[in-house]
């Protein structure tokens, strides 16, 4: 994603990119698979006092306060910082690092469509007006509850589903 697109030399970097690229995007998301995703959000209220940071220490940073025994997914942020990017340029905005569940290998059944699902949770997520700290654990979830079932469809979850009570 990164070189193609962007030639970034790393993710949080490429998102700063994709942010400067297209000034209409209010926030860009990147999946990592069983390592969560990370989510750069602009700052649209236009203050720019805020702190300069490069992003790839801020990410650091936010993967420190990381709670490693967590078995549900949770979401770690940064305050609006102008978060800079070496030879990209700077953006204001928040950070977002959102963690995976973390599945038992006696449930886990099939990762098809995992991906796909935490995408289309997203998209629900932004339609009812969640904010990144209750979408990113939320999307992670519906995902996490996809690879309990075999293919992309079977295992995913209805709105009402007891399991995503924590997310709401």
């Amino acid at each position: 994603m990164r070189q193609a697109w962007t030639e970034a030399p790393s993710i949080p970097s490429a998102l700063v990119s994709m942010l400067l690229s297209l000034p209409n995007l209010k926030s860009v998301i990147v999946t990592l698979g069983d390592d969560g995703c990370i989510m750069l959000e602009r700052n649209i209220d236009g203050s720019s006092d805020s702190e300069e940071m490069d992003v790839d220490s801020l990410l650091e940073l936010l993967k420190q306060r990381k709670d490693e025994s967590a078995v549900l997914p949770l979401c770690i942020s940064s305050l609006v910082t102008k978060l800079t990017a070496k030879g990209i340029g700077a953006v204001s905005g928040r950070l977002f690092l959102g963690t995976a569940e973390k599945i038992p290998p006696s449930e886990l059944v099939d990762t098809t469509g995992a991906g796909d699902a935490f995408i289309g949770a997203c998209l629900y997520a932004i339609c009812a007006g969640m904010p990144p700290e209750k979408m990113l654990p939320f999307a992670s979830q519906v995902a996490a509850l996809g690879c309990r079932a075999l293919g992309a469809r079977t295992g995913l979850p209805h709105r009402t589903d007891p399991r995503l009570a924590s997310v709401f």
